[in-house]
């Protein structure tokens, strides 16, 4: 990591919780906003200071689960001994506003947009030999903050909005207030359009894997559209129009005919991810690099199993809910590469397989290649089934529907509503959907968000509630209610101004 995006990280995380202390200190061999943007070099340091913060487990990174797909029905933690402690209150609907993972992550989120900030606020006093480049660099950190803000508007709600350098603490003062959902979301959408002006490829290839693409914020705005559709009664018909306009866009620029051309392992496999054609954007890993390198295979894997590494498991690894496997249809090939049943007595669960990296390369320390997925084209065909099907075009949604079941060798849509089995389950075309979406997307962080996309709070409350106890492991159903929508804000960045960081209800 470079000089400059250690320090911006550092005081980005204390900006959020507006330390006076720091910010009063002054040290004079620290490399500074004002002094390290010279050259479009330097510009790019810091644009690539923003991607690689999105890494960590503490960010949107492949070990962060805890903060969506723990939070959702699918994955949790079932042994004794991980049922205790900060983590586990994720999952089990008892989260503290003093929980200092819950802090990590926001400090870790707040970070990133201020790595943003600094590139957007400076740029300007930069010569380029070519505006491209400068357009280019200006685009790839809106829509890396764009990105970042989402995940806080969806997981919090009304959020702080900062999109310049805070440089004293009157500004941060003036600036350390929570902002209706709707003004984060209209910078979003500011922030994604003006991105689409710049020369970005359609798709990235080679060196450029893992930076945005046009077909990555236009996917990034349909997805945003749709959920304002969800979340706003008002313009909901614009909000849809538009997600169709962007999630068209995205699904055009596909470098394949259909999608059943692409083999479902094939996407996960590491020995092929150079030239994956479905992914759209990803977090890149370097295979055999200790700093680098992906861990989510080994994490994932089980006491006695070999399947995902080499890495010897000592505990219970990712924990697949019941609750999951029980929503696989008989035969679903996705069921067969993303889990399995770890036999040991110590274990006897089901854990993730779909993150795998056995490989030599790899090693013992289970230093994996694994890229982890952020937006996929089996994501982006599956919203366009879902904003059909809302906008009452159901043919249309099916035949997108369609694809995806195809790819997986599963029975299609009109053949699928015959069996009563499946009805019984799925009883709307929208719960469909739904389902489709679980055992595609499984363990690639996006559940969470689709139910609260899908449902509203009191239908999320109805929808926990039904669900059997027994397939639910260790963590509690009862304790599911309406405050579970939300995060609560941090308590530390509560207790600075209850005022204006006014807390979500039920945490109060």
């Amino acid at each position: 990591m470079n000089k400059l995006t250690g320090i911006l990280l550092l005081s980005a995380t204390l900006m959020a919780s507006c330390s006076k202390d720091f910010i009063d200190r002054n040290n004079p061999n620290a490399t500074t906003t004002d002094n390290f943007f010279t050259s479009e070099n330097s510009v790019l340091l810091a644009v690539n200071g923003a991607y690689s913060s999105l890494r960590g487990s503490n960010n949107i990174g492949e070990n962060s689960g805890l903060y969506t797909d723990e939070r959702s029905d699918d994955t949790g933690t079932n042994d004794n001994q991980s049922n205790a402690g900060e983590p586990f209150q994720f999952g089990n609907f008892k989260i503290l506003p003093s929980n200092t993972y819950l802090k990590a992550h926001w400090g870790s989120l707040y970070a990133t947009i201020t790595q943003c900030n600094a590139v957007t606020s400076n740029i300007d006093k930069v010569t380029f030999a070519s505006n491209d480049t400068k357009l280019q660099y200006l685009a790839e950190a809106k829509f890396i903050r764009a990105l970042i803000y989402f995940h806080l508007v969806r997981k919090w709600g009304d959020v702080p909005l900062v999109t310049t350098v805070l440089k004293s603490t009157d500004e941060i003062a003036a600036n350390t207030y929570r902002q209706p959902q709707a003004k984060v979301y209209a910078q979003i959408i500011a922030d994604l359009k003006d991105a689409l002006q710049s020369n970005l490829p359609n798709l990235q290839s080679g060196a450029g894997v893992g930076r945005a693409s046009k077909a990555a914020i236009n996917g990034l705005l349909g997805q945003v559209y749709l959920t304002m559709a969800s979340n706003f009664d008002d313009n909901k018909a614009d909000n849809l129009n538009n997600a169709n306009t962007y999630l068209t866009a995205a699904y055009n620029m596909r470098p394949f005919g259909k999608l059943s051309e692409i083999p479902y392992e094939d996407v996960f496999d590491v020995s092929k991810k150079v030239g994956n054609k479905e992914m759209i954007f990803q977090i890149v890993y370097k295979q055999g690099d200790i700093t680098y390198g992906s861990s989510i295979a080994a994490n994932n894997q089980a006491l006695g199993e070999t399947i995902n590494s080499q890495k010897k498991a000592l505990g219970v690894g990712g924990n697949v809910t019941a609750d999951l496997i029980l929503d696989y249809e008989p035969n679903d090939l996705r069921k067969t590469f993303s889990v399995k049943y770890a036999a040991n007595t110590q274990v006897q669960d089901w854990f993730v397989t779909k993150y795998r990296d056995a490989s030599d390369a790899a090693g013992v320390n289970g230093y994996g290649g694994n890229d982890e997925p952020l937006m996929r084209y089996a994501d982006i065909i599956l919203m366009l089934a879902e904003v059909n099907m809302l906008q009452g075009n159901n043919a249309a949604a099916i035949q997108f529907l369609d694809q995806v079941r195809e790819r997986a060798k599963m029975p299609l849509y009109a053949t699928a509503v015959q069996d009563p089995n499946y009805t019984a389950k799925y009883p709307s075309l929208k719960l469909a959907i739904l389902h489709e979406r679980r055992v595609e997307l499984a363990f690639e962080h996006q559940r969470w968000f689709d139910l609260l996309r899908f449902f509203t709070t009191d239908e999320l409350v109805t929808f926990f509630k039904g669900k059997s106890q027994a397939n639910f492991g260790n963590a509690q159903l009862s304790n599911f209610s309406k405050k579970d929508r939300y995060f609560p804000i941090p308590f530390d960045e509560y207790k600075l101004n209850p005022d204006k960081m006014y807390q979500n209800p039920g945490y109060e």
